[in-house]
């Protein structure tokens, strides 16, 4: 099996990159200097070229805020380019695998969200990866797009680096507590992307929409708080509401997703966000 990958310094990237070399799978890994997502033509004309089985889309325009300024770029990164790749796929008979985000809905509600509820995004971020997701389905090509939340790892900036990194000279830290959702490890991302790769090579995958995150649900500020005391680290954290925490785009107060479809498509159930912040910790605390 042969991965033509875009992206290279991501979260996701960098897990697949790992993963890649550990189950010594062929795989060509794009970064901004190869791959311009500003650039559909460009980008759907690296997959014309490639010999590659299967295309995965690992890169993504995920500055929330700046998108709100910036709603071009973001348009180009996370919707135009994703849908041309996933055209050019689709004509050389390529699966095509995406990933999106849980921002495409409202966040209203308690109920976890299922793949046929209705989007409505709240923000640029959220708008564009939903403009992306439908063109890629429109085009009818082998095709997953695969929703997730709450992203996090030992690369990039994600909230689990944020928290370690502020709880090294703060005693308390007001963490928010009514936005919910279910974070996700970066590795087991990218394993249940290399499983989905693997049938489709199989013959035996199915295309569509997926939601894959991590259990069990929880709030910012619990997850803060299994960060510290997984780190061993005292820091006291105070729960406050959204409205103490203002942002330039809006949050989504409820980001749980029901991950039933994807178990039963693929059997790959709903990791434990637990075990994943323990690896990650445990990873953070060799390169200290």
């Amino acid at each position: 099996m042969r991965l033509l990958i875009f992206g290279k310094t991501g979260q996701v990237a960098r897990e697949l990159a790992a993963l890649c070399l550990a189950e010594a799978i062929e795989a060509q890994f794009l970064g901004r200097d190869q791959a311009d997502l500003t650039d559909p033509a460009a980008c759907a004309q690296i997959i014309c070229d490639s010999d590659a089985d299967i295309v995965i889309n690992a890169a993504a325009y995920t500055a929330v805020d700046k998108a709100e300024d910036d709603r071009a770029t973001a348009h180009q990164v996370n919707a135009a380019s994703p849908i041309e790749m996933a055209r050019a796929a689709a004509s050389c008979g390529k699966p095509f695998l995406h990933i999106s985000t849980d921002y495409v809905f409202a966040g209203t509600g308690d109920a976890a969200w299922r793949e046929h509820d209705v989007p409505a995004p709240q923000g640029v971020y959220g708008c564009t990866k939903l403009a992306g997701e439908v063109g890629i389905a429109a085009i009818g090509g082998a095709h997953v797009i695969l929703r997730t939340a709450w992203v996090f790892s030992a690369h990039g900036a994600n909230f689990v680096k944020t928290m370690r990194r502020l709880a090294a000279d703060r005693d308390a830290l007001n963490v928010v507590d009514d936005q919910r959702g279910g974070p996700t490890p970066a590795a087991d991302i990218a394993r249940t992307l290399i499983r989905i790769a693997r049938a489709f090579q199989a013959g035996r995958a199915v295309s569509g929409l997926f939601h894959y995150a991590g259990a069990p649900a929880v709030s910012w500020a619990d997850f803060a708080e299994a960060i510290f005391a997984e780190g061993s680290s005292a820091v006291a954290v105070n729960r406050i509401p959204t409205s103490q925490y203002p942002t330039p785009a809006p949050r989504p107060a409820n980001s749980v997703l029901d991950c039933t479809r994807i178990a039963q498509s693929y059997g790959i159930e709903q990791p434990d966000w637990r075990a994943g912040l323990r690896a990650v910790l445990a990873k953070l605390e060799t390169q200290t």
